[in-house]
């Protein structure tokens, strides 16, 4: 199904429950709703980001009280990815300050990547825009998924980032799609944008072909020293329509609560799960803002009936289910 700006908007405006239904029938379809795949992210690159993103404490345009940190080591990053497979993460997501890795980078990043998916872990890199050639190498050292956010709609975009246009981001992903990574695409809500361009973001994902695998929802973290320090927070509700929204529009992508989750009580994130929410973040750090305890998530997960899934077995599983679904054998509550 194509969903324009007008289908997506239709839906935000449905009755709450009723969106919540559908989109929870559709989740059913497609996922095992206990499943929630797990990742962990660590800044491998700190500070010093030459770009004027508003809501990024690692601009150098702003001051933010963030240090600035060198590439890091692979042994450091090797023991951090160990770290997070005991703590029950299936992918590793690394992130670097960059506007756009230089070749000599990426020799030290494709070392990380190598050694992580030894640990049996999936792999993920977010280092910013990318040149011709650079997804190929990133993929021969086994990276699974490259994450590039379009942020917001296109109409929002310039209010927010003026040294990088929509259509960088967009020539960055078919470069990553082209070199035959899995595509990690979603944005930041909660900026001072307007419905219609929370449904305008989620109507560019869906028409990303094919749309991406993983699908990263972000709360705005209002960090003191940004231009959006003082952005008004984004009504709770509002926010699981955007998941529900998201979730009918990308019904076989992982669909991600990623930064801001700290902020979000339990009932909140257990509504965005039933919403169609099926992947999060773990980790008490999401590059430099906080995110919940792995105590505090493994305790949601046990209320809830909730599981972690680990790895890309799992999500041929999903795959398997999707398909008998469709074809009217599966399961009991694939509807």
């Amino acid at each position: 199904m194509t969903h324009t700006l007008a289908t997506v908007e239709a839906l935000f405006a449905r009755p709450f429950f009723d969106l919540l239904y559908e989109a929870h029938t559709v989740h059913r379809r497609h996922f095992d709703p206990a499943d929630i795949q797990v990742s962990t992210l660590l800044s491998i690159k700190t500070g010093g980001c030459p770009e004027d993103c508003g809501y990024c404490p690692q601009s150098r345009r702003y001051d933010t009280g963030v240090a600035d940190q060198a590439l890091l080591s692979v042994d450091e990053v090797v023991a951090a990815a160990r770290r997070a497979k005991a703590g029950g993460a299936g992918r590793f997501c690394m992130g670097a300050a960059w506007r756009g890795p230089k070749d000599r980078d990426l020799d030290r990043v494709t070392e990380m990547i190598a050694a992580i998916r030894d640990l049996g872990l999936e792999t993920c890199a977010t280092l910013g825009l990318l040149r011709p050639g650079q997804a190929e190498r990133l993929a021969a050292a086994g990276l699974d998924y490259y994450n590039h956010n379009l942020d917001t709609s296109p109409a929002f975009y310039g209010d927010i980032i003026g040294t990088r246009e929509y259509e960088d981001r967009l020539a960055t992903l078919a470069r990553v799609r082209d070199a035959g990574l899995k595509v990690c695409c979603g944005g930041i809500v909660g900026m001072g944008e307007s419905r219609p361009d929370r449904a305008g973001l989620i109507a560019q994902l869906a028409a990303l072909d094919p749309p991406p695998e993983s699908v990263p929802i972000n709360l705005l973290v209002r960090v003191p020293g940004t231009p959006l320090a003082e952005a008004p927070s984004l009504e709770p509700f509002e926010f699981v329509r955007t998941i529900a929204v998201a979730r009918i529009c990308l019904p076989q992508s992982r669909v991600r609560l990623a930064a801001g989750r700290d902020g979000m009580s339990e009932e909140l994130q257990a509504l965005c799960f039933f919403a169609g929410a099926n992947s999060l973040f773990a980790g008490e750090t999401l590059l430099t803002t906080p995110n919940p305890a792995i105590t505090a998530d493994a305790a949601l997960f046990a209320k809830l009936g909730l599981r972690a899934f680990m790895n890309g077995a799992e999500e041929a599983e999903s795959g398997d289910r999707a398909a008998s679904c469709a074809a009217g054998n599966g399961p009991r509550d694939c509807a």
